[in-house]
């Protein structure tokens, strides 16, 4: 892979439609940090996460190693910013599929190097299948003339190349986290809810949780929550880490509640049983950029301190 910059880099390659190189032109400014295909991809055999990994299990008492989550990279990242074959040279992959097995090659010796290391807990930080939801997006792939693919059978391509990607052993878990961005002075990238890729999401990924962004309306309703398979789990992120405005305690717990009744009307089992399935936690993180966001310390901990409290009060005598 190279990263590429400046007069390297042609803004002709990229899918100007896909929110976040949108929000980056809008303001007259190159997509940072884009890495463009060169050679054949796989793995080096150093982990780019071990050190992260090994420095928190010296903070962390030894029987609490498990509990240990790290935050890995979408392996879809470096695909769907650019057109339709610009993400790597012809001469290089034939195909998606090609290019795919490699990367998904990679990610899964990533995850055996960080399972053999102690890691049990990872989360994969993927806001691009959120994009999915965005007409806007929507409308500008159906207007792109390089596509010779529905944006319907992308999303497909992409839940069966990250199932290669995610093969582990059985006990480890993995999540993935789905925002609509959260960039600069608290800027998103794009809005929409999640039922139009609701089914596949919640029923074809091979992960065990979904932690998603439910702080404003952008996100939509509970009611694609129907699609959840009783084997998973949702962590609702009902606290927006955006603004310092803190949110009102009872009136989160009620919309905790609520998207219980919708999983245990698509599960079939009672709103109780639901619940236990459920968690809370914020959107996203607070620390997405180098820059942060529009709020300060003080406000991060008050936040934090009220998604105990709330979980506290809806999970009683629970971790």
């Amino acid at each position: 892979m190279k990263e590429i910059s400046g007069p390297d880099l042609s803004l002709s390659i990229f899918r100007e439609y896909v929110p976040d190189i949108a929000a980056f032109l809008e303001e007259d400014k190159v997509p940072g940090e884009s890495v463009i295909c060169v050679g054949k991809i796989s793995h080096t055999g150093k982990s780019s996460y071990i050190e992260q990994f090994e420095f928190l299990k010296s903070i962390v008492p030894k029987e609490r190693h498990g509990d240990i989550k790290m935050t890995l990279a979408a392996p879809n990242w470096y695909h769907l910013r650019y057109k339709e074959g610009k993400a790597y040279p012809k001469e290089v992959y034939g195909s998606d599929e090609e290019y795919f097995a490699d990367i998904a090659e990679a990610y899964r010796t990533e995850l055996k190097i960080l399972y053999d290391a102690g890691l049990r807990n990872a989360q994969v930080d993927d806001p691009n299948l959120a994009y999915f939801c965005s007409e806007k997006m929507i409308e500008g792939w159906k207007k792109d003339s390089a596509n010779t693919q529905s944006i319907d059978d992308l999303f497909d391509a992409y839940i069966s190349f990250y199932n290669q990607c995610f093969k582990r052993p059985a006990d480890m878990h993995l999540g993935i986290h789905l925002c609509r961005g959260n960039f600069v002075n608290s800027r998103h990238f794009s809005e929409g809810g999640y039922d139009r890729i609701a089914r596949k999401l919640f029923q074809e990924l091979n992960v065990s949780t979904y932690y998603l962004e439910y702080d404003t309306s952008r996100a939509g309703g509970f009611e694609p929550l129907k699609e959840l398979p009783k084997n998973k789990n949702v962590i609702l992120g009902v606290i927006t880490s955006k603004f310092p405005k803190l949110e009102d305690k009872e009136e989160m717990k009620e919309r905790i509640y609520k998207a219980a009744e919708f999983v245990a009307a698509g599960s079939g089992e009672s709103k109780e049983d639901a619940l236990q399935r459920l968690g809370v936690s914020p959107q996203c993180g607070f620390a997405s950029h180098e820059d942060g966001n529009l709020l300060s310390h003080d406000d991060m901990v008050k936040k934090l301190k009220l998604v105990r409290q709330i979980a506290d009060e809806v999970w009683p005598g629970q971790p």
